[in-house]
């Protein structure tokens, strides 16, 4: 079983192929890897280290990790995604790259120093199954990062009915055919995305608490950041989202133990280090 959706795949492969990322300056870059990898045990793996990119997308995380380890596995069920990666990581020569499905990644159970799933296991039928599939390659010990969608458990109950609203949306704009979710996406980037998180930035430099305000974790952010995020968000066709509590429980479930989770946005971000199996 690939534990794939067809539909989502082909979604994310026109996705990164319409913004591949490129044009995000080297500071933000540098400013959403440090947010994502806050909690990543980077002295806890070899400086020749060989891990994995379970759903690699564009390659942007990619770029940041391969020159940090030996060797880097980028991992895609969209070949057009996979050529995206490919390309922007020409100029590195430690990284592979592997047309696969998690259920199906091309090396050994127990491979691997460490692996990361950043956005990627809540687009699967089977969430709990790709988190499995991810430890199993992975040494006793090794590291395994995951960013999970967060079902709004840490916001007030408002929160939470904006964002239906916002699902419902999202269920008929990931039906639209091709190039039309781009341009659908794009005014919704431009006028919800920018004038909310610009209004968190000012109410921010004036001193005021802003984490309440939707779209706020997009006040330092690019339009670029906001347009890309936008097609993500609602052209998506498959969606889940789960508590802190549900990804620990996923995580330990999968052999993974000591687990950590980052305490600022994005949320959900967790490691875990994979435990020897029970007798």
């Amino acid at each position: 079983m690939r534990n794939v959706d067809e539909k989502t795949v082909e979604g994310f492969g026109k996705e990164w192929s319409w913004c591949d990322q490129t044009p995000l300056s080297a500071d933000e870059l540098e400013r959403q890897f440090a947010a994502y990898f806050s909690v990543f045990p980077w002295d806890r793996i070899p400086p020749d280290a060989e891990g994995f990119d379970a759903g690699c997308g564009s390659g942007r995380w990619a770029q940041k990790v391969a020159p940090r380890v030996g060797r880097l596995h980028c991992v895609d069920a969209s070949a057009e995604a996979l050529d995206v990666a490919r390309k922007k990581l020409a100029r590195l020569g430690n990284c592979a790259f592997h047309h696969a499905s998690l259920a199906d990644m091309p090396f050994s159970d127990g491979s691997m120093d460490f692996g990361y799933a950043l956005g990627v296991l809540h687009h699967l039928p089977d969430t709990a199954a790709g988190i499995a599939a991810c430890t199993r390659k992975l040494k006793l010990g090794a590291p395994f990062l995951v960013y999970i969608y967060y079902a709004f458990d840490s916001r007030p109950a408002w929160f939470r009915a904006l964002w239906h609203v916002s699902d419902a949306m999202r269920g008929i704009i990931c039906r639209l055919p091709g190039r039309t979710r781009l341009w659908v996406t794009w005014p919704i980037a431009a006028f919800v995305y920018w004038p909310l998180a610009r209004v968190a930035l000012l109410l921010e430099r004036l001193g005021l608490g802003v984490e309440v305000i939707p779209l706020s974790a997009y006040r330092n952010k690019s339009f670029y950041s906001m347009r890309t995020d936008a097609l993500d968000r609602f052209g998506t066709r498959l969606e889940k989202r789960f508590t802190a509590d549900q990804i620990h429980r996923m995580m330990t479930e999968a052999r993974l133990e000591n687990i950590r989770f980052s305490d600022g946005v994005p949320y959900w971000c967790a490691v875990g280090f994979v435990a020897p199996r029970s007798k």
